[in-house]
């Protein structure tokens, strides 16, 4: 990989974040599920897709691409979290684990119910995962500052 992909990925994470906050803003005051009507249903449903695609986002792709840039073995994916914890985008490593969590739960709920049931762990980690995503965007600026030429 190469830093112009690093480059590539760093503009889509930053379209990523964007709609991720843009759902979390419109449903973070919402707080009975069981209650939603069908377009606060569908705020959420947006929120619960555009969390797990960011959290996938970060981890098999732009994690893994700075681990390529790096020159750090790659590895399994909890060697790509490990990496990404020692530069220092989020402080604590079981957030991440929490994060991966509430993804898992959010692909496999296929009923209105069952994805009811994460509601509160999506929008008390929403920020945590926005925050890493930008931690990651601020960390890359050193591959992917385009360099003034000398005059």
């Amino acid at each position: 990989m190469s830093l112009d992909y690093l480059k590539e990925l760093s503009l889509a994470l930053e379209k990523q974040l964007f709609w991720l906050d843009y759902s979390y803003q419109q449903v973070k005051e919402l707080t009975d599920p069981a209650g939603f009507s069908i377009e606060e249903f569908n705020q959420f449903e947006n929120l619960c897709s555009r969390y797990a695609r960011t959290i996938d986002f970060l981890v098999r792709k732009y994690f893994r691409s700075l681990d390529d840039v790096e020159f750090e073995n790659q590895g399994t994916l909890i060697d790509v979290v490990n990496n990404a914890h020692k530069r220092g985008l989020f402080n604590d490593i079981k957030v991440i684990r929490d994060i991966k969590d509430i993804r898992n739960e959010i692909v496999h709920e296929y009923l209105d119910d069952a994805l009811q049931a994460v509601f509160a762990d999506v929008l008390s980690t929403s920020p945590e995962l926005i925050e890493i995503g930008h931690n990651t965007l601020r960390y890359a600026q050193r591959y992917t500052k385009v360099k003034e030429a000398p005059e």
